[in-house]
This record gives C-alpha cells, sequence and structure tokens, in this order.
C-alpha cells in the first residue's frame, strides 16, 4: 500500500486507486462528470494546495532563491494545525490503501508536489 504522487491528467497505474487533485481550480474546459475518466483526480481536495497567492509565488520563481522562498511559505501553511493532520492521517492511511497525489504541474521539482512528498515522507508515509 502506498501514496503516488502524479500529474493530474496522465494515464493512471494500474494500483494506484483514489486519485486526489491537491489544486485550487478543476481543469478547464472538462466537464465535471469527466474528471475521474479523464485521469484528472476523483476527489477535488483543495485543502493541500497553496493559496493562489502562493501558486502566483512558484509561478514566477525564476531561481533557486524565489523558489526556496516559495517552500518556505507553503511549507508554513502545511504546518497550520488542520493541514498538518490532513497530512498525518494521509500518511496513516498510506500503511493500508494505495491512493494518489497530484496536481497539473509537468515539472515536479518545481510544484508543491514536491513539498508534499517531503511532508508525507518525514511523517512515515509509504511512497511509491
Amino acid at each position: 500500500m502506498s501514496i503516488r504522487i502524479v500529474q493530474l491528467g496522465t494515464a493512471r497505474a494500474a494500483s494506484e486507486g483514489l486519485r486526489l487533485g491537491t489544486v485550487r481550480k478543476p481543469p478547464r474546459g472538462v466537464p465535471r462528470a469527466e474528471f475521474g475518466s479523464r485521469d484528472y483526480y476523483d476527489v477535488w481536495f483543495p485543502n493541500l494546495a497553496p493559496t493562489t497567492e502562493l501558486m502566483a509565488q512558484a509561478k514566477a520563481a525564476e531561481n533557486a532563491s524565489q523558489w526556496a522562498g516559495f517552500v518556505r511559505r507553503f511549507r508554513a501553511q502545511m504546518a497550520q494545525p488542520d493541514t498538518s493532520r490532513v497530512l498525518d492521517v494521509l500518511a496513516a492511511l498510506s500503511a493500508t490503501a494505495n491512493f494518489s497525489l497530484g496536481c497539473y504541474c509537468d515539472d515536479e521539482a518545481h510544484c508543491h508536489r514536491s513539498v508534499l512528498r517531503e511532508l508525507l515522507a518525514a511523517r512515515g508515509a509509504v511512497i511509491d
């Protein structure tokens, strides 16, 4: 059992399980009834997405220092009690269920899902 960190809209792995969309906005031009069948997500979970302001900062990051600033602020957002508890629950569930978390970004290294991966791993999550 494990968590997969994925790019939304890509083909699903055979044992991927439920796909959670950790994004602020649904995919444009896709009917809600088709989100799952088009490999976006089964459940929208914006609680684990950066705020709109932070997303703008991440997209504007042109160097390592600016990206580090985004990561620092996103980690602070994820350290808030409600969000931190969500991460704890997901880490615990990873020992008993297959599921995935994802975002639209092409490059995981410059996407909040890379930070989610680190935060979940630090909590002992099983990550595929």
